[in-house]
């Protein structure tokens, strides 16, 4: 008899590390400002590329990316954009470096407008976890109303690379939305 844990189905259970990321992170509620930013950064980058490869540079990004100090990276020279294109830890497309310092800029515009990242970003769920019971790995969206008002929002702020679809994996993995499929033992926790 098997006492295997059921998991979402779009984890490949044979990477240690990708388990320990559903198990652990995925779809838990993030209130802090500076976790909050963190995965500004690694969803933005990710675009067009898969979670799983982002994930395996996510210590490098931390090193990279001065701990995803937004107060830091907001004042990246030039100098520091074109050394992070050769990092080869990174995702090194100069866009998204670039969109990551404006992005830094305008979170902290929204921590000093709201008070908080925090109190910005869950408003768009009316401060309170979306509980989704999905069954099957076709039944997810890829957007949803909320993460096209999200990513209007961002937009007009002068956020890049978070798009309607970025946001809504933004959204799922910090927890603004839980997808755990119904079978998931931690839809159970």
């Amino acid at each position: 008899m098997s006492h295997e844990l059921c998991r979402c189905p779009w984890l490949d259970t044979s990477k240690a590390d990708y388990v320990a990321y559903h198990d652990d992170e995925w779809g838990q509620a993030v209130h802090d400002d500076h976790v909050l930013f963190e995965f500004i950064v690694l969803e933005s980058a990710q675009a067009g590329l898969s979670w799983y490869t982002i994930l395996k540079k996510r210590e490098h990004y931390r090193r990279a990316f001065d701990g995803f100090d937004p107060a830091l990276i907001a004042e990246y020279s030039a100098a520091k954009i074109d050394a992070l294109v050769q990092d080869a830890g990174i995702v090194r497309h100069r866009l998204k470096i670039e969109a990551t310092v404006r992005n830094a800029q305008c979170f902290l515009a929204i921590q000093k407008e709201f008070g908080s990242f925090d109190a910005y970003v869950w408003g768009f769920v009316n401060h309170q976890t979306i509980d989704n019971a999905f069954d099957k790995l076709s039944d997810y969206p890829t957007r949803t109303a909320q993460s096209e008002a999200l990513a209007k929002d961002l937009k007009k702020r002068g956020f890049k690379f978070m798009g309607a679809t970025t946001c809504y994996a933004y959204m799922q993995a910090v927890g603004m939305v839980n997808d755990h499929v119904a079978s998931c033992f931690k839809r159970k926790r």
